[in-house]
């Protein structure tokens, strides 16, 4: 068992070490080819092995559904051309020594070649390799390299467009940082690929050069080594030479077509998860339309005196057999669909019938509401391959993660009032965004810099307001190459969900969110929460320091910090507003850090001290928040305030007001709806090893 044991472990630790040996040893059985003389039973099984390996390659372009997931065929592809180059070396020195000796001499495989598939006439051998010189030269191979020259280029130049898409997803919350990461690395596999198969095309290219060259200097060699060396004559040597040098040259050309082949359908492939197979069926014969026409067509001209009836009548019969077929899978598709609705609908009407009216017919308000028009319903539908649902459930479950609390579930329901491609976003039944959108279109938003105008229907951006084109779907790739940002209707949809939400996230929380969380709380932390409701606050004045929390863009993930604090301060006053200002001072270093992201120096606005006094004399004197303020004061200060918050934005630095405690309510009010991005902070508020710097004192 010991022996055993450690043969088991020999085995083991010399494993992975095995596991690539075989390219290194047939990069030198390649070199070995060019060098060494080689028996013609062994040329006989390496060009067998040529085709075989040609004809693999061929298989798996055809059969693979996206043309990343045959990555490694670049590098597949110079091997079998360095390897059917070593060959042709190879059989071209047995060839010109004992080529005296018969057609055999070079082997069966090439004996076969050039006697049995030309039939012994070498002008027509040559006739017949020209052909396929031309037809893999300048047809296949010169149109699969410009295909690879202008794919490869375009591939790179869209690269920062998907990359910003893939960020405006992960921001929107639709995509975790482990797809964004995956989807990242698929943008640069993709590229890499493209650009390896614009220089693989010139393997293909030289490839086919280098066989017309091959023959012509085997036959001229031959000729003379014949004539001169072994005492033939032309007319025996041209024959002897010329049929085994064409034969060589056939041997060669055949695996040369079909890794050309190979190389113009991976190239061509559409980036799209079907095979090659999928995508002819469906795009040829899925339109019976187009058969019947097809085969009515060929019957006319099967019938015309002269013509091949039999040819064309029986391609008649196959196309309009298809297109029969296809209509009648398309009717027994759509009577299936139709007796399931009319089932569904009669049990429901069935059920309604029977039911009384009671509580069950009253319905609450919806706390999120999503309604959409007739013509977006297979948006919200996933058996009609919809994916509105999914994005929603990513935006709800990031902004969850955000905030610190369950944002509650979007009530999606079709409504006839709205138009066919409208829907509205409602919070507790009050309309807070609508719009019009495409669905079989996409959204290209210009985030501001682009190189180019599209065709197609400008509009805005629901979420933000920013220029936008609708655009078909084939024209993707082209915004994204001119810096569009190019989004689905979907992900429209769930970016402006997701902004609604993040402006309006106050109206979110309640008392039963409130008491979740404690609850939650309660679980790690039990002496914390025992005996803070109701015996210091109640629940009704914690839920309100949480809206107003949330209502100036503060989280509450740490919600412990919150409830030591209102368990502290709770005692001493019952205001919301005076324990919602002591929770900011005890969340000081996650409001900045939310502000200005790990910024060393803190820039920050301030008011000049004769302004702020005034301000104060003001509040004092009317006894509550804004009213005090005089209206031409309000007007020059929200000028100000705007002019210093813009130069902010463009300079690219956070925009933060600092003022004093008893202002900074006052003033993150004044400015909530007009300066959005802009933070307000008292000076109780700045981390005590955080460096402030002036960049605007706002004056009277």
């Amino acid at each position: 068992m010991q022996q055993l044991a450690a043969l088991q472990g020999f085995y083991n630790n010399y494993k992975s070490h095995l596991v690539g040996i075989g390219t290194p040893i047939g990069v030198l059985a390649i070199l070995a080819m060019v060098v060494l003389p080689m028996p013609p039973i062994l040329l006989d099984i390496l060009f067998s092995f040529n085709i075989t390996l040609s004809m693999m390659v061929l298989l798996v372009a055809v059969y693979t559904r996206r043309p990343l997931e045959f990555a490694a065929f670049p590098a597949i592809l110079l091997i079998a051309t360095v390897f059917r180059l070593a060959l042709n070396i190879a059989s071209t020195r047995v060839v010109l020594l004992n080529g005296q000796d018969g057609t055999d001499a070079a082997g069966q495989v090439i004996e076969a070649f050039g006697s049995v598939v030309i039939g012994g006439n070498y002008t027509v051998g040559m006739v017949v390799f020209l052909i396929l010189i031309i037809i893999n030269f300048v047809v296949i191979t010169k149109g699969a390299g410009r295909i690879s020259e202008v794919t490869a280029r375009f591939t790179l130049d869209a690269m920062p467009g998907k990359q910003m898409a893939i960020d405006a997803d992960l921001n929107a919350g639709l995509i975790t940082q482990e797809e964004a990461k995956e989807k990242r690395e698929d943008v640069t596999r993709e590229a890499d690929f493209y650009g390896s198969m614009d220089g693989a095309s010139k393997f293909v290219k030289g490839d086919a050069i280098a066989g017309l060259l091959i023959l012509a200097i085997n036959i001229v060699g031959g000729i003379l080594i014949g004539m001169f060396q072994h005492g033939l004559g032309f007319g025996q040597a041209a024959e002897v030479y010329t049929t085994l040098s064409i034969g060589d040259g056939l041997v060669a050309q055949i695996p040369s077509l079909l890794l050309s082949v190979a190389t113009a359908i991976i190239i061509t492939r559409e980036n799209a998860d079907k095979d090659l197979g999928e995508q002819m069926n469906k795009v040829l014969s899925g339109n019976p339309r187009i058969m019947i026409i097809v085969g009515s067509i060929l019957f006319v001209m099967g019938i015309v005196p002269g013509m091949p009836h039999l040819a064309f009548l029986s391609m008649a019969g196959l196309c309009l057999g298809i297109a029969y077929w296809r209509l009648r899978q398309a009717k027994d598709e759509k009577e299936g669909t139709l007796v399931r609705e009319s089932t569904e609908m009669a049990a429901q009407h069935q059920a309604h019938e029977s039911k009384e009216i009671s509580w069950d017919d009253v319905h609450q308000v919806d706390t999120i509401g999503l309604e959409v028009g007739y013509r977006l319903i297979p948006m919200v539908d996933k058996n009609q391959g919809g994916e509105l649902l999914a994005r929603i459930k990513g935006v709800r479950k990031k902004m969850s993660q955000e905030l610190g609390f369950l944002v509650p579930s979007v009530h999606i329901r079709d409504n006839l009032d709205l138009g066919p491609n409208q829907y509205r976003i409602t919070l507790l039944g009050v309309t807070f965004g609508e719009a019009d959108i495409r669905p079989d279109w996409e959204l290209a938003i210009n985030p501001g810099q682009v190189f180019g105008e599209l065709q197609g229907e400008a509009t805005k951006d629901p979420a933000f307001g920013l220029d936008a084109i609708w655009i078909k779907k084939e024209d993707r790739e082209h915004a994204q190459t001119l810096g569009y940002t190019v989004v689905d209707a979907a992900t429209v949809v769930a970016t402006h969900v997701s902004q609604i939400l993040t402006n309006n996230a106050a109206q979110l929380v309640g008392h039963e969110e409130t008491q979740q969380l404690l609850d939650l709380l309660a679980k790690q932390q039990p002496k914390l929460v025992e005996g803070l409701v109701p015996d210091v606050l109640s629940l009704s004045i914690i839920a309100k320091v949480l809206q107003n929390l949330l209502e100036e863009g503060v989280p509450v993930r740490d919600f412990r910090t919150i409830v030591q604090t209102l368990a502290e301060y709770g005692g001493k006053s019952q205001d919301p507003d005076v324990l919602t200002s002591a929770v900011r001072i005890a969340l000081r270093r996650l409001i900045v850090q939310e502000a200005a992201g790990g910024m060393e120096e803190l820039p920050v606005i301030t008011l000049a001290p004769e302004l702020e006094q005034m301000l104060h004399q003001s509040l004092q004197m009317a006894g509550n928040e804004g009213a005090g303020i005089e209206p031409g004061l309000a007007e020059r200060l929200q000028t100000s305030l705007k002019e210093a918050h813009q130069q902010q934005e463009m300079n690219g630095q956070p925009s933060v007001l600092l003022t004093s405690g008893m202002l900074r309510n006052t003033l993150s009010r004044f400015t909530r709806n007009t300066l959005h991005g802009l933070h307000v902070l008292s000076y109780q508020e700045v981390p005590d090893d955080k460096q402030i710097r002036i960049v605007s004192s706002i004056g009277q």
